[in-house]
């Protein structure tokens, strides 16, 4: 039988910048947004907050954009300072990466198993679909998901009893499937 595992984020990820008043490198987003008008143009910014010294910093969603570009539900959720957008906003690989920062995800996700009815099977067949753009190792959430540590995972993969179509050794944000045999 196939279990069906999910990793959910429970709240939002930390933002890895460095702060211009203390030179702490992390921040944390709230969901507020700031949209200026310049005329017809607009500029809109993720605020994040010093996690040490809590400076504001902003993060550029849209800059100099036509009024009539920007979709009117976008700007509307802009202006409701909504969590999820700030969510998915943080998650685009283009923001990040015109705004030069990272995420960290610790702390910042969980595992949801379905239940411990997998737990005594002899074989389990199991699915990881991801909720969000989380970077997990495979081998700490089968480790997690079956109560097992690290090192006994890794010997499980030498053994070859626990196989899979994707790389288990390295960060997975994408979906994948994976058989453990005891």
């Amino acid at each position: 039988m196939l279990n069906r595992w999910v990793v959910m984020p429970t709240c939002l990820p930390a933002v890895l910048r460095r702060c211009h008043t203390c030179a702490s490198e992390r921040f944390r987003a709230n969901g507020k947004f700031r949209v200026n008008a310049h005329h017809k143009l607009l500029d809109a910014w993720l605020l994040v907050l010093c996690a040490s010294c809590g400076d504001t910093a902003k993060l550029t969603v849209l800059e100099r954009a036509n009024v009539r570009s920007v979709r009117p539900e976008l700007l509307d959720r802009m202006h409701d300072n909504d969590p999820s957008l700030a969510s998915e906003l943080l998650q685009d690989p283009g923001l990040r990466r015109r705004n030069h920062v990272a995420l960290d995800w610790a702390g910042a996700w969980r595992l949801d198993t379905g239940g411990s009815d997998h737990l005594d099977d002899e074989t389990a067949d199991v699915s990881v679909r991801f909720a969000a753009r989380i970077p997990v190792r495979p081998v700490r959430l089968v480790a997690e998901g079956f109560g097992l540590s690290r090192a006994e995972v890794e010997r499980l993969i030498k053994e070859g009893r626990l196989v899979s179509t994707a790389r288990l050794n390295g960060r997975l944000s994408d979906d994948f499937t994976f058989m453990l045999k005891r």
